[in-house]
């Protein structure tokens, strides 16, 4: 299944909602950053909660950012998206290692541990808006949750995963986002809850087969649901070596001779897509 997102609506009943499959997207950030299991479903809900909060965005050139500063050993991630589809991001420590949780799942909450969730949207204005909230679990689906609860004032319900493999690679990834507007009806509420209770993991209804649209008609197929076009969604890094070039070029005079200075080529590292551009003393000057 190719990776796309859709965002869906039920006017009548006041909900809206979004949903997303993001196997070959999470599979590129494991093999770009050399991830380890759990920090590939760390980063891979990020990226999907991420790719579904952009679409709330209502320009392409708007930009969402979410960071997560933990404690845990995988220590931050960061991620960017856009309402266009396109979604970057990395972990602090990406090789990290842990048993098993209680449950027997890849333990994300202990990987990132406490600490606070940031959310930043560049909406083109004088000065962004910024909203943070204190980490519930570090699971991070029940984090958003929280996040649009407590800053948004939106009451939500996010179901996140990704499944691995047994070579270590991404088998499936993908999530869902549910959002109550203003004066939904009780009925409506108890409705969606009991739902909710029910439902299989989102890993286990993509690997049964269960396309985006599927999954929003499991929850809210008795609400006059209308679904969206698809947006294909990818993991897409807007650094390059004319970029960084740039950058170099607004370094003052002295900074770059005494860059020139060690006679040893200069790299360049991006974080978000794990690229180096390397710039010989030659070239420095």
């Amino acid at each position: 299944m190719e990776d796309y997102v859709i965002s869906a609506n039920a006017p009548e009943a006041g909900i809206r909602a979004f949903a997303i499959t993001s196997r070959a997207l999470v599979e590129e950030a494991r093999a770009r950053h050399n991830l380890s299991p759990v920090c590939t479903a760390a980063l891979g809900r990020l990226l999907s909660g991420a790719l579904m909060m952009g679409q709330m965005l209502k320009n392409d050139t708007d930009l969402l950012t979410i960071r997560i500063e933990g404690d845990g050993p995988a220590k931050n991630l960061t991620v960017t998206a856009r309402a266009d589809g396109t979604a970057k991001g990395y972990v602090s420590v990406p090789d990290v290692v842990l048993p098993a949780n209680a449950l027997g799942k890849l333990d994300v909450g202990g990987a990132v541990g406490r600490g606070f969730l940031r959310v930043v949207k560049d909406l083109g204005l004088k000065e962004p808006y910024s909203g943070e909230v204190e980490l519930q679990t570090g699971e991070i689906a029940e984090d958003l949750t929280y996040y649009f609860a407590v800053s948004e004032q939106t009451p939500s319900s996010v179901g996140l995963g990704v499944l691995m493999k047994k070579d270590v690679t991404v088998d499936q990834a993908g999530g869902f986002i549910l959002q109550l507007m203003p004066d939904v009806k009780e009925e409506t509420i108890a409705s969606l809850e009991k739902v909710l209770t029910s439902i299989p993991s989102v890993t286990t209804m993509l690997k049964e087969g269960l396309s985006p649209e599927d999954i929003l008609k499991k929850l809210l197929g008795s609400f006059d649901l209308s679904i969206g076009e698809r947006r294909p969604v990818s993991f897409r890094c807007d650094c390059s070596r004319e970029k960084v070039k740039r950058a170099l070029f607004s370094l003052k005079k002295e900074e770059l001779q005494n860059l020139r200075a060690e006679e040893e080529p200069l790299t360049v590292h991006c974080h978000f897509c794990n690229t180096d551009y390397v710039f010989s003393p030659s070239e420095l000057l």
